[in-house]
């Protein structure tokens, strides 16, 4: 991935508490005074406005790109032919105005190599991540580690020192 700042990734199978560890990460981040971008990768159809909204009838009525702005808020909605113009998460990072943030957080994009934190849970039974992707960078999980791991690993419930380690051993040092 090329970024002129930093992109870290949150890699792990469904279930495991992507999202919730974000939610909690990002108060942490911004109070280090760090301005955050996030990327999710959804596997599922979702709407950002709803019928009867202007923004919502524009788009139904056919437009290819919608953009809704206020004072506070700007969102950019774009339709796809197909699911194969689902834009890679390059041409999504280059979107970014990564003059108003100074790293990216994402989450999903697991099959592909760019930084990231594999979060893992004994309860879910599957396959750890890391052995299999050199560009997992830390594990974090809530059971004993594989033994002779040779990555950082990190409690999943002890999220200052997952953002610890995201500030001081991952942004600071990029």
């Amino acid at each position: 991935m090329k970024s002129a700042i930093p992109i870290l990734g949150f890699s792990a199978y469904s279930g495991t508490g992507k999202t919730t560890l974000l939610r909690q990460l990002i108060p942490l981040l911004k109070a280090r005074g760090l301005r955050i971008s996030v990327i999710k990768h959804a596997h599922h159809h979702f709407e950002l406005d709803f019928p009867g909204k202007d923004s919502y009838e524009l788009r139904k009525a056919g437009a290819d790109q919608t953009v809704i702005c206020t004072t506070t808020r700007m969102a950019l909605i774009t339709e796809f032919d197909a699911p194969s113009a689902e834009p890679d998460l390059q041409q999504i990072i280059d979107m970014l105005d990564t003059r108003r943030v100074d790293m990216v957080l994402v989450e999903g994009y697991k099959d592909i190599h760019f930084p990231k934190i594999e979060l893992h849970r004994a309860t879910l039974d599957k396959p750890f991540l890391y052995q299999n992707d050199p560009s997992v960078i830390a594990l974090a999980c809530d059971d004993s580690p594989p033994e002779g791991i040779k990555i950082p690993v990190l409690d999943i419930n002890d999220v200052e020192t997952i953002a610890n380690f995201i500030y001081t051993d991952f942004y600071s040092a990029a």
